[in-house]
């Protein structure tokens, strides 16, 4: 009976090290991104003596709601608030509703111009906000829009559409067409199709395309500074409070913009989709 000739162990070992790198790298990443967040977080919690302390502890001495309250309770805090979350929706909301459709006559349809088109695209997403701020708000004084809700809504709509129709397009080239195709053959119209069958499969990606949309809109300042004066969103009131803000109040200001995000993305997450196809819950 012969031997068995040796298990080469050294593949397994390989890619073990390599799943081993990839933890490794996400988690620091991971980290990369939250101990700042951690760090806001507990110093808008602390007491202001915590605040302004000599060497500073990682962990505040004594915590107090005063610093929190002390920003709300500041002019024009809730209505900037207000204002933000208002500005998010609306933009998801017309974001998806004129780039989901541009995004699937990309995936579905063939005519003239369409890799310019997309090309176009890229260029308008990669134009910056300051080369447009004057002709913005020009346009906006002209249609006495300026300085109201709509007119941020406009100027991130703008801002968003590009990514959205993008990220779309190639969410709606992942789902078969034969689907819609079998759904036409049973009766459906080319409208009903893309309605009952592509949209629900799509979702997910729609989500993330929203959570991005969303956490642009949230996080963008200049364009929301330009066009507003006594209706600003709440990173346009802060930015423009940090000039004379005391230090808890750049704390407290810096964790009510990240809250608000985060619970964006903690409710649509679970239409995600993971690496193997199946939606967090």
């Amino acid at each position: 009976m012969t031997a068995l000739p040796p298990i080469d162990r050294g593949p397994l070992r390989r890619r073990r090290w390599r799943a081993a790198g990839v933890q490794f790298a996400c988690v620091a990443l991971s980290l990369f991104m939250a101990v700042p967040i951690l760090l806001i977080a507990l110093a808008a919690v602390s007491s202001r003596d915590s605040i302004d302390a000599f060497p500073k502890t990682l962990i505040p001495r004594q915590f107090s709601a005063d610093t929190l309250s002390s920003f709300f309770h500041a002019t024009g805090t809730f209505p900037a608030l207000g204002n933000s979350v208002l500005v998010g929706l609306y933009t998801v909301f017309w974001s998806l509703v004129v780039g989901a459709p541009a995004g699937y006559a990309l995936a579905r349809y063939a005519f003239r111009g369409k890799d310019a088109y997309r090309l176009f695209v890229l260029l308008v997403r990669a134009l910056p906000i300051v080369v447009l701020s004057v002709p913005l708000a020009t346009m906006f004084l002209h249609l006495h829009i300026d300085d109201t809700v709509l007119a941020v809504t406009l100027v991130h709509t703008v801002l968003a559409l590009p990514t959205t129709v993008l990220i779309t397009a190639g969410i709606f080239v992942a789902v078969p067409a034969d689907l819609e195709e079998a759904a036409r053959v049973f009766g459906c119209s080319r409208r009903q199709a893309a309605w009952k069958v592509v949209v629900p499969l799509a979702s997910p990606g729609l989500a993330a395309s929203a959570i991005f949309t969303f956490v642009l809109s949230w996080n963008e300042i200049l364009g929301a500074t330009l066009v507003t004066l006594g209706h600003r969103t709440l990173p346009a009131q802060v930015l423009t409070a940090l000039g004379e803000a005391s230090t808890p109040y750049r704390f407290a200001g810096g964790f009510a913009l990240i809250v608000p995000a985060l619970v964006f993305i903690l409710v649509m997450r679970r239409y995600l989709v993971n690496m193997w196809g199946t939606t967090l819950r």
